[in-house]
């Protein structure tokens, strides 16, 4: 067999090409140095000019310190700051970035140079010799992990091939199909495809159709679409619903012998008028005068899933339910979280509970976490126990109106220690059979609500310190924590700034105390104002997020130094793991796996975050299908968003949200100013604020992307 020829270097070779060439050697040999001769062979340089050319570049690419020479006069990659591995973060404009793994300043990468990298993958770059003057470039080498491989999206079928047309920005490409890797879809059908190959020559990826959701515009199909988009399961594997069926439903005499028994105390639940998994459950009852004993009763899911089994590792691998528009994806199968655990009236059911001995002052005197049988006598919606708060009357009106009484002492007490209150009014939306959205309403938090919150955060912060809190010289066993760190003071200073434009300030320092009780005057003040929306959804925005630590800092939003998820194990991981752990532990069992626990509460974390993200984008769908039967109307709004590429804009009356794209604004051009939110025509100096009002005109509705665009209104 013949040797093949390498190719030799051009007579006549311009230094940008040169220089190109001698980039890609070097790289394709990290970590190795070569002498000038070793270049010019590795390079087929065979004539003295190009020799010379060879020697200027290698001259320049020292002064911009891509190499270095040896101690031998050898010449090496300089690997320190120009080989980077990190994060590509594609951008719908064009302007790609590589966030490197050290946390170094983000670098640029055209597309030219993207290397067929999607968002989020991981990759190695190469940073392209720096010029005076000129910001740093990269190009992607190596595609480490791809983020993402099954993309979502409507098939266009031709004759010979298809394509799958995806809103995704993480591809900038439509994704080839064969005809025989089609699985039986059709033209307009939204599908799952698998990316399989990506040649290097190729314009488009090439991929497979893993699963046929429906036709483009069926609700179920567009839902579904939704979860496979954030890569959520749509459907339960048939051996997690089989095992779940399998789970006796006998509570035997063992299990009534190691519990507490509730069943003759008055207990209730309440909970949402369309909810079906109850959680947790309320009792109470007297003790002697001025002393009541309330029970904290949480579903006791550990007690069927046990640890290890396909449903606990089907919900380990979920970590949450997911709550979008129209329906609830469960971590749990069916026949556990709504029938087996659920605490349900009249039914017999285990529970893990948090007992408090109470004065009428709200003073714990005495606490116990037990295992427990409970009898709910019944089940309340919160506009019914709402009902009773209000009126004086009704069932049970004894025990929720002390209750009631408590849980206001409870949040009081908490509102003084420093907690911020957030009370943000949610959209919701009034669906037909179909799916279809024929109104839209606010979800305020009333009374009601904030008794069971109350109630529940005793229980988790009681949890908490039961694991948590131990003397100073002993070491606390690993247990999974619900941490919430300080605001971020650059942000509080932006905050202030903002607010400050509609008359209200904030205390940008001082103890942590001092600082929430300033956030939560500000959020009192703002209550049923015109801008009340606008200044809780900056103010959060200004907030650290909560997530799962077995490392705890405390709950700074809650005032909380120990804070735990224990109360909705049927709809939340953590809440099952701190169940194993606690029970463990009570028992005198000894410390887990930091490193175990600590992997599963990023896991949980992120799981969190993806399943509220798919919810808000499952709210955008129903905003955007709302609104597509007003095409052409007039509406009142609030600028909710400033950006270089146009206004956000939320509507008064229903909360949706749109955009005056940047084109629409043709009266003047204007500049973008990220510090202070607004956008300043050149020529006019007309301003756009963020909270400014404005009268839009609804021009179009893509279901597609989810997108509303607005039309100003002069």
């Amino acid at each position: 067999m013949t040797k093949k020829k390498e190719k030799k270097a051009g007579k006549h070779m311009k230094k940008n090409e040169l220089a190109g060439m001698l980039m890609t050697w070097m790289q394709m040999r990290p970590g190795e140095d070569f002498a000038t001769k070793q270049i010019f062979r590795g390079l087929n340089l065979t004539t003295h000019p190009l020799k010379m050319l060879c020697m200027d570049i290698l001259r320049d690419m020292v002064e911009d310190d891509f190499l270095q020479i040896t101690e031998h006069g050898h010449y090496k990659l300089n690997n320190h700051g120009t080989i980077l591995t990190g994060k590509f973060q594609r951008k719908s404009n064009g302007k790609n970035t590589f966030i490197p793994e050290d946390g170094s300043e983000p670098i640029f990468i055209a597309e030219r140079n993207s290397g067929h990298a999607m968002h989020g993958d991981k990759v190695k770059i190469s940073l392209t010799a720096k010029r005076k003057g000129r910001k740093v470039e990269g190009e992607v080498i190596e595609i480490l992990e791809r983020a993402k491989e099954t993309f979502v999206g409507t098939l266009k079928v031709d004759k010979h091939y298809a394509f799958l047309l995806t809103e995704d920005r993480t591809l900038a490409n439509d994704i080839f199909i064969p005809r025989d890797m089609l699985k039986g879809g059709k033209d307009g059908d939204k599908a799952v495809v698998k990316v399989t190959k990506w040649p290097e020559d190729a314009k488009n990826p090439i991929g497979k159709v893993i699963d046929i959701l429906g036709q483009a515009g069926d609700n179920t199909t567009e839902m579904h679409a939704i979860l496979a988009e954030f890569g959520l399961p749509y459907v339960y594997p048939k051996n997690v619903e089989t095992a779940a069926e399998n789970i006796s439903d006998i509570i035997t005499p063992e299990d009534y012998a190691e519990r507490e028994d509730f069943r003759e105390i008055t207990t209730f639940t309440i909970d949402p008028k369309d909810a079906k998994d109850f959680d947790d459950a309320l009792s109470i009852r007297p003790l002697k005068p001025g002393l009541w004993e309330v029970g904290v009763h949480i579903a006791d899911v550990t007690h069927y899933v046990k640890e290890g089994s396909c449903i606990d590792k089907e919900a380990e691998k979920r970590a949450t339910s997911v709550y979008l528009v129209d329906r609830t994806i469960p971590m749990l199968p069916e026949r556990l979280c709504n029938l087996l655990c659920s605490l349900r009236p009249n039914e017999e059911k285990l529970a893990y509970s948090a007992i408090f001995e109470m004065n009428d002052k709200a003073e714990v005197k005495n606490k116990r976490i037990v295992k427990t049988v409970i009898k709910s006598d019944r089940r309340f919606t919160y506009e019914e126990a709402q009902a009773v708060i209000e009126t004086g009357e009704g069932e049970f009106k004894d025990e929720i109106l002390k209750l009631n009484e408590l849980a206001q002492i409870l949040r009081t007490n908490r509102m003084a220690a420093g907690a911020v209150d957030f009370d943000r009014v949610e959209v919701r939306f009034e669906i037909d059979e179909k799916g279809k959205p024929l109104s839209v309403y606010f979800k305020e938090s009333k009374e009601a609500n904030k008794l069971i919150e109350e109630f529940m955060l005793l229980a988790n912060r009681t949890v908490a310190e039961c694991i948590g809190k131990v003397p100073k010289d002993k070491k606390a066993k690993v247990f999974p924590y619900r941490i919430h760190d300080l605001p971020d003071p650059d942000k509080l200073e932006n905050l202030n700034w903002f607010v400050n434009r509609f008359g209200y300030k904030i205390r940008t320092s001082g103890s942590k105390t001092e600082v929430s009780k300033s956030l939560n005057k500000l959020l009192k003040e703002v209550h049923g104002k015109k801008e009340q929306n606008l200044v809780e959804m900056v103010s959060l925005k200004a907030m650290q997020k909560a997530k799962y630590s077995t490392v705890n800092i405390g709950h700074y939003g809650l005032a909380f130094d120990y804070y735990t998820h224990f109360t909705s194990p049927i709809r939340r991981f953590p809440d099952m793991m701190v169940h194993r752990l606690l029970a463990r532990y009570l028992a005198g069992g000894r410390t887990a796996m930091q490193a175990k626990y600590e992997d599963l509460c990023d896991h949980s974390s992120e799981m969190e975050q993806i399943a509220a993200n798919a919810e808000r984008a499952s709210i955008k769908y129903k905003q955007v299908e709302f609104m597509g039967d007003r095409l052409g109307q007039e509406f009142e709004g609030t600028i909710s968003g400033v950006t270089e590429w146009g206004l956000y804009v939320e509507i008064n009356e229903n909360k949706c949200e749109g955009m005056i794209p940047m084109r629409e604004l043709d009266d003047d051009f204007y500049d973008f100013d990220e510090k202070s939110y607004c956008l300043t025509g050149r020529r006019y100096h007309k301003k756009y604020s963020l909270g400014d009002p404005i009268r839009i005109k609804v021009a179009r509705a893509n279901l597609e992307r989810k997108q509303l665009d607005f039309a100003l209104v002069e």
